[in-house]
Order: structure tokens, then C-alpha cells, then sequence
């Protein structure tokens, strides 16, 4: 049996996995303080409420195949909690933004 037959006794398809997954637009890109190379992406959901951090190496940045994404699709399991209101209103700002001026897969 192939990867593609026990895909299709299992149910799942692609467009399930998405629907498990939580869109978040880039809301924020900062340097790490103590770690001079490191980049800090954070992304949010449209209403700010829940945000995911990605820590990347500077040197990461370098080539086509460290794209930043305006938007990911990430599991909840992944998603934090934003509880600061000022913040959380911050993030909804920005996350409307991106989505508004971008498509998820654009390079920002």
C-alpha cells in the first residue's frame, strides 16, 4: 500500500488538515535582546487574541528559501494567548492590515 492509499483509509485530506489550522498574519518582527542574531516573527490572529512566535538566525534570512510569509496556517495547538488588551488591540490592527493589503503566501 502507497503514502496515498493510507491517506485515503484515514479520512484526512489536505483541505481537512487546513481546516484544523488557524490563519495568522505577521504582526510584529523584532531582534532578540540578549541574542544579537536572532529575529523574532510574530503573528496573530484577525482579532488578536492568539499569536504565535517564530524565533529565526539572522543568517536565516539569507536566500529564497527563508522567505518571511505575510500569513501562516498554524495549529491551536501552536497559538498562545495575547492578554494584554493594548496588545491585543495592536495585533488586530496589524493582522487586519496584512490581510487586507497582502495574500498569505506574498513575501514581506
Amino acid at each position: 500500500m502507497n503514502a496515498k492509499d493510507s491517506d485515503s483509509t484515514t479520512g484526512s485530506t489536505d483541505s481537512e488538515t487546513e481546516r484544523d489550522e488557524t490563519r495568522v498574519w505577521l504582526v510584529e518582527r523584532t531582534y532578540g535582546d540578549d541574542e544579537l542574531n536572532i529575529v523574532i516573527l510574530v503573528y496573530a490572529t484577525d482579532d488578536g487574541r492568539r499569536y504565535h512566535r517564530r524565533e529565526r538566525a539572522l543568517t536565516s534570512f539569507t536566500g529564497p528559501a527563508r522567505e518571511t510569509k505575510a500569513g501562516l496556517l498554524v495549529s491551536p495547538d501552536a497559538l498562545g494567548t495575547v492578554d494584554d488588551p493594548a496588545t491585543r488591540e495592536r495585533y488586530a490592527e496589524e493582522a487586519s492590515r496584512m490581510a487586507a493589503r497582502h495574500d498569505p503566501d506574498d513575501s514581506v
